[in-house]
């Protein structure tokens, strides 16, 4: 899907997704001191949002101007700032070593382009900090419910692992979630990668 596509998708004044954050962000930033973070593919901004609410300094980046603006409502709604970006991440790199969090949560993209953006974000984790990145698990496809159908834009946690350049890995696994469906609650596998530059 193109810009146009996912400004389309987001058009309309309810939230496409739903606005608390995704759980695994939650899980893994409880034993992270708030600094500066950065949201990769952010859409309509509910983790950055949340980011800010728990005390990061938060920046979201998105090349839908349409999620962009749901996500500026979001935080006023929640009464919190957050620094929105609108850019294509297949051409554009965050400062240097800037951001204490990169998060990056269900970017979906081929596979050589997934390579490149992940690398560039990966150099945007400063000294000390963390890159997290979620996203449907190749395994989703036959064992899993929903995602992108696409075995492009699917990935292992050990891909991402392999992607990620001068950063120290120190998790990459398979999870599980719930979805809730109409038919009851249905199970996606994800890919967690968790990352730190030393």
């Amino acid at each position: 899907m193109d810009r146009n596509d996912w400004d389309d998708r987001y058009r309309g004044e309810t939230l496409v997704w739903k606005a608390d954050p995704n759980q695994f962000l939650v899980s893994e930033v409880a034993d992270l001191s708030p600094g500066r973070s950065l949201d990769v593919a952010c859409g309509e901004g509910r983790n950055a949002v949340w980011l800010a609410t728990q005390g990061w300094d938060a920046t979201g980046v998105d090349f839908s101007a349409v999620a962009l603006a749901k996500g500026a409502r979001l935080a006023s709604d929640r009464g919190v700032e957050v620094n929105w970006v609108e850019a294509d991440l297949r051409d554009w790199s965050p400062p240097a070593g800037a951001f204490d969090l990169v998060a990056v949560f269900y970017l979906q993209v081929p596979a050589d382009e997934r390579r490149r953006i992940y690398r560039r974000m990966a150099e945007a984790v400063a000294p000390g900090g963390t890159m997290l990145v979620v996203g449907h698990d190749t395994r989703n496809l036959t064992e899993g419910y929903g995602g992108p159908q696409n075995p492009q834009m699917l990935f292992s946690a050990e891909d991402v692992a392999a992607d990620l350049g001068s950063l120290s890995v120190v998790k990459a696994e398979l999870v599980e979630r719930m979805v809730d469906t109409a038919e009851g609650g249905r199970r996606a596998l994800d890919a967690l990668v968790r990352a730190v530059r030393r």
